[in-house]
């Protein structure tokens, strides 16, 4: 993951800076007082994945301790399809006031540079405004239980010797899962399929079930699963505070495979800098919360609340990573 990124990673920071930038100069042309007279109506925000994943988890937990600070609703709505593109597609076009918003997760640099290589994309990663990220969500790969095997350095010995076909399951074709499974095989020269799924639900049952031997997906997703021994837990993209004990992909010597998992919230480009400004406060007060803390790290999220900056910088860095090797790797989402 590492040989195409320096070349590429200057060129994607412009791209999503622009629309940093974008955002910042329209206030210009904004009243002063927009910012406080926001929200005026409901606020939508768009989850572009099924209810009842991760994702759509914490959009929820998220948006009631909004509705109950911001004097407005704050209406979440499951917009799936396209990995995630078909939501995200319609918040790009909608009017940039903060009224209408989109809670996505690392699915996003995935999917959209996927889309991008094949020239299918209807938006553009400056098609975006940062606000913040809501929770960290490591990724956490996962193995049927009946596979002999303790992590993922001996999951790649096996299936180097293994005298049967292997699967590995994803969300989708583009999906995060698509591109951390190929990339494994071409770092290790392991052969195994891919088989995508339209969620993590069924992905899951079909590991439990042996149809398929390796999978991964947030954490949140499998936590209580890989706790009392449905799935065998393999290792983490990145240091996990609930799973304290499972190795990290760079401590098992797979580097190219650490990438850190998100769930945050974006805004149409064009939003005012002082709607942003103030969307950000009142997530980062919500994430805050101790309940809302407590729901978070019960399913392994760990709550953020980032500044808009730091949300930026996450994302130039992660699609820097990324882009580069859906390209190389010819990745598609169908």
């Amino acid at each position: 993951m590492t040989k195409a990124m320096s070349s590429r990673t200057t060129t994607t920071r412009r791209t999503i800076l622009k629309g940093a930038a974008a955002a910042a100069g329209s206030v210009l042309f904004a009243p002063a007082v927009f910012g406080q007279q926001f929200p005026n109506r409901n606020i939508r925000v768009v989850v572009p994945f099924p209810a009842g994943a991760t994702t759509d988890m914490l959009a929820r937990l998220i948006a009631q301790r909004l509705s109950e600070t911001m004097g407005q609703s704050v209406v979440v709505e499951n917009v799936g399809g396209g990995g995630g593109s078909i939501g995200a597609d319609q918040v790009a076009k909608a009017a940039p006031d903060g009224h209408t918003l989109l809670f996505h997760n690392i699915t996003f640099t995935t999917t959209t540079s996927s889309l991008l290589y094949a020239k299918r994309a209807r938006h553009d990663f400056d098609d975006f405004v940062p606000i913040s990220v809501g929770a960290w969500v490591p990724m956490l790969l996962i193995a049927n239980a009946s596979v002999p095997v303790k992590d993922l350095k001996e999951f790649v010995a096996y299936a180097k010797t293994s005298s049967t076909p292997l699967f590995y399951g994803s969300t989708g074709p583009g999906s995060i899962m698509h591109l951390v499974g190929e990339v494994l095989k071409r770092d290790t020269g392991i052969r195994m399929d891919h088989i995508p799924y339209r969620g993590a639900a069924p992905l899951v049952t079909d590991l439990i079930a042996g149809r398929v031997q390796f999978a991964g997906d947030q954490l949140s997703s499998s936590l209580e699963r890989a706790r009392t021994g449905q799935v065998k837990p393999l290792a983490v993209a990145t240091k996990s505070v609930a799973m304290p004990n499972v190795p990290t992909v760079r401590e098992l010597g797979f580097p190219n495979l650490e990438l850190q998992g998100w769930n945050g919230f974006l805004a149409p480009k064009g939003t005012p800098d002082a709607v942003v400004a103030k969307l950000q406060q009142e997530i980062a007060a919500a994430v805050k919360h101790p309940d809302v803390q407590k729901r978070m790290t019960d399913v392994g999220a760990e709550p953020s609340g980032s500044t808009q900056a730091e949300m930026r910088d996450m994302l130039n860095k992660q699609v820097g990573q990324v882009r580069p090797v859906v390209e190389e790797l010819k990745l598609v989402v169908e």
